[in-house]
C-alpha cells in the first residue's frame, strides 16, 4: 500500500511503497515495516545516491529504508573518509590479515561465492528466514542493473576467505553486505573489510562510506561506531555519532 508522501529527487517525484507490517530482523519484540520506491521509477546512480544520502540503501535493483511505527531504532551511518583514522586495534586486525590476496572486479555470482555467502548465513542467521538460501535469491540480493555493483575477494594462498559488496558512486561509496568464511572468525574479516573500503574511498578522494544501519540494541549492527568519525542521519540531519565505550 502507498502510505508515505512523495520524497522530491533531484526534480523527479517518487512513489514511496509502504510494506505491511511484518517480524523486525533485528530487535525481538517491534513489527517492522519498510518503505519502498516504486520498482518502475527510473532509479540510476545519481538518484540512488540522493537517496542514500536520505538514510535509504538498496537490496538488488529494489531501494528502502525501514519506516516503523513508534520507533527509530535503525540509525543510518557513514564514515568522513578524510578525517578517518585508524584505531590501535584496527591496526592489529590490518597486521593479522597481511597474508590475504586482495582483488576487486565486476560481480562474479559463481559457485564459489554462493557456497561462502551460504555457509556464512547458515552461521550466522541458521535459526532465521535467512538460512539455506536459494541461489536465485543470492543475486536478487546483491545484483542491480543500474548500479556499479564491486565484489571485493580476500583470499589465502588461492583460497576464498571473505568478499565484500560494495556500490561505487560519483561521491561515496556503499557498503552492501560482506560475508566471510566463519571459521575464519579470529581474522576479524568484517572489520578488516571496512578498513580496505575506507582506504579505497580514500583514493579515489570519495567524501563518505555508508555502512548501512546502526542499531544501538543490536550487537550485531552495534560495531560501526567504532569507525570514526561516524556521523548519523537523525531527523534528516547528518550529526557525529560518537562511539560507545566498550
Amino acid at each position: 500500500m502507498t502510505g508515505a508522501p512523495p520524497l522530491s529527487a533531484d526534480r523527479l517525484t517518487l512513489e514511496l511503497i509502504l510494506s505491511p507490517p511484518h517480524p523486525c530482523g533485528y530487535l525481538p519484540d517491534p513489527v517492522a515495516q519498510t518503505l519502498h520506491v516504486h520498482p518502475l521509477f527510473p532509479m540510476d546512480i545519481g538518484q540512488f545516491e540522493y537517496l542514500l544520502s536520505s538514510g535509504f540503501r538498496r537490496s538488488g535493483n529494489l531501494v528502502y529504508r525501514p519506516w516503523c511505527a513508534g520507533c527509530a531504532a535503525c540509525v543510518p551511518v557513514r564514515v568522513r573518509v578524510a578525517e578517518f583514522q585508524t584505531s590501535r586495534a584496527m591496526r592489529r586486525v590490518i597486521r593479522r590479515n597481511r597474508d590475504l590476496t586482495i582483488q576487486s572486479g565486476g560481480p562474479t555470482f559463481s559457485a564459489e561465492h554462493f557456497d561462502l555467502y551460504r555457509r556464512y548465513l547458515n552461521s550466522r542467521h541458521g535459526d532465521g528466514p535467512m538460512a539455506e538460501p536459494q541461489f536465485e535469491e543470492f543475486l536478487d540480493f546483491l545484483h542491480s542493473d543500474w548500479c556499479a555493483v564491486r565484489f571485493v575477494d580476500f583470499r589465502l594462498q588461492g583460497r576464498l576467505l571473505q568478499t565484500a559488496v560494495v556500490d561505487l558512486l560519483n561521491h561515496s561509496l556503499s557498503a552492501v553486505y560482506t560475508f566471510y568464511d566463519p571459521n575464519e572468525a579470529a581474522r576479524s574479516l568484517g572489520t578488516m573489510a571496512i578498513l580496505w573500503e575506507i582506504e579505497l574511498a580514500r583514493q579515489m578522494e570519495l567524501e563518505w562510506v555508508y555502512l548501512g544501519y546502526w542499531i544501538a540494541d543490536c550487537p550485531k549492527m552495534r560495531y560501526k561506531s567504532r569507525f570514526q568519525p561516524l556521523e548519523a542521519y537523525i531527523n534528516r540531519r547528518w550529526i557525529p555519532l560518537p562511539e560507545e565505550p566498550e
